[in-house]
């Protein structure tokens, strides 16, 4: 397995990691809850067909900045300039984000339609519904996190566990300031009011949900679906917790490029 490109950008005054790897038209891919402080199975299987682009939001890991970001509007507009940064331009491309990055993605794609040609998002975050609660990630235990995020805890814990010479240090710091920086534009509640502008989101989209997401009720994705202007696909991927591209990464894959191949 090789290694991908690693260029840095700035967003706001502060470095955020951009990597990049494969070859073919670009697919841009913010990580969920947790950020991606490793590449995965899932990024080498979309990088079989696709250049994939990876940028770190300020706060996840490979990016600082979080602290300067105080409100919704500060976050989506870093968002936009991240993915402006590592190129995506307003010709369009398509872009794959996951859980809490999901509700920054579509808020990308309400009010910058030309940035974004085709969605995939992974259990996304942005709705709450009294009558049938999201879970709040941010109160469970960390023992109770792996099992949360993953129909099989294991592969939480290899994402989080340290890579050989990873700073022992400086680890441990860099992945719970990747949840703090979630929670500065979601918690407690996971709400965003972006049901108020999903009638702009006008390109094909594809929701894709773990058949035992133990975070968000699939019964989201058809709140999302019928709020969502454009044509969007529900897709229920089975063995797979609330970030399915850990749990399954050839299913998500294939999902996703089977998606992506049908006409814009």
């Amino acid at each position: 397995m090789t290694d991908p490109t690693t260029d840095t950008i700035d967003v706001n005054g502060s470095p955020c990691r951009v990597w990049r790897k494969g070859s073919g038209a670009p697919l841009f891919y913010l990580p969920g809850f947790g950020g991606l402080p490793k590449w995965t199975p899932f990024l080498d299987r979309l990088a079989e067909t696709r250049t994939v682009v990876a940028p770190s939001l300020p706060g996840y890991p490979g990016g600082l900045g979080h602290d300067r970001l105080d409100t919704l509007l500060d976050w989506i507009v870093a968002t936009r300039d991240l993915l402006a940064g590592a190129g995506m331009g307003e010709e369009g491309a398509d872009l794959v984000a996951s859980s809490v990055t999901g509700a920054l993605a579509l808020e990308v794609a309400a009010l910058w339609p030309g940035m974004v040609r085709r969605l995939v998002l992974t259990a996304p975050f942005g709705l709450y519904d009294d009558a049938e609660p999201t879970a709040d990630i941010w109160a469970q235990k960390p023992q109770e996190v792996a099992s949360g995020l993953c129909a099989d805890p294991e592969r939480w814990t290899w994402m989080k566990a340290p890579p050989e010479g990873a700073n022992s240090v400086e680890w441990p710091i860099e992945q719970t300031r990747a949840t703090e920086a979630a929670a500065r534009y979601l918690w407690p509640l996971g709400r965003t009011g972006v049901e108020r502008r999903l009638h702009l989101v006008r390109c094909p989209t594809l929701l894709l949900w773990g058949a035992e997401d133990r975070i968000i009720p699939f019964g989201y994705a058809e709140r999302f679906k019928a709020a969502i202007a454009g044509p969007v696909t529900i897709r229920r991927i089975d063995g797979a917790g609330h970030l399915a591209e850990l749990d399954r990464p050839d299913a998500v894959a294939g999902a996703v490029a089977d998606f992506l191949a049908m006409p814009a």
